[in-house]
């Protein structure tokens, strides 16, 4: 990975919420020749299937050590770095993992585009608004009060179930940068 592509992989996990949201949602709108949303309840549009389009991506960090208390707080923080603890897409079954995909509300798209930022490159999983409801671990309980609206995890446990059932393609920052340098 030359610098200038290790420079952007680690802009990309620095950024938060939605910033990194926006980040996703432009490489599935290049990828896939989607338009810009139709209202705000769905991220893009699919023109050519007539779809609402939902993205949800997570940047993959190795779970922490340790609980922070008083007697690690310095050393917990200077571990919390990208260096030490983002995974590498090989490594999915030799660390413990937690992504939650978050604020799905089925009625809202027909097609999620969801998946893990891993330090080496990026998985895209997809399914409809129908399949999430059999997704591995889904639970439409995500707040209380909040009806319609789930969420599921992808980790170490599960993973082999989206990789099986819901995989699409893998792309490597490289192909991101070029990807996006087109707009």
């Amino acid at each position: 990975m030359t610098n200038e592509i290790k420079e952007f992989r680690d802009g990309i996990f620095a950024l938060r919420t939605r910033r990194f949201g926006t980040i996703a949602e432009l490489m599935i709108e290049a990828l896939y020749s989607f338009t810009k949303s139709q209202n705000q309840f769905h991220d893009r549009y699919d023109e050519v299937g007539h779809k609402r389009i939902e993205i949800k991506f997570s940047t993959v960090m190795k779970a922490n050590e340790a609980v922070i208390d008083r007697n690690n707080a310095i050393d917990q923080c200077k571990k919390a770095n990208l260096g030490n603890r983002a995974l590498k897409s090989t490594e999915i079954n030799n660390y413990d993992f937690d992504c939650n995909i978050q604020q799905v509300k089925r009625s809202e798209f027909d097609v999620l585009y969801y998946g893990l930022f891993f330090s080496d490159r990026i998985a895209i999983f997809k399914m409809t608004s129908n399949e999430v409801l059999s997704c591995f671990g889904y639970s439409d309980k995500q707040h209380k009060g909040n009806e319609g609206e789930g969420q599921f995890h992808l980790n170490r446990g599960c993973i082999d179930y989206h990789m099986e059932n819901h995989f699409v393609q893998w792309l490597t920052y490289e192909e991101l940068y070029n990807l996006l340098s087109s707009f």
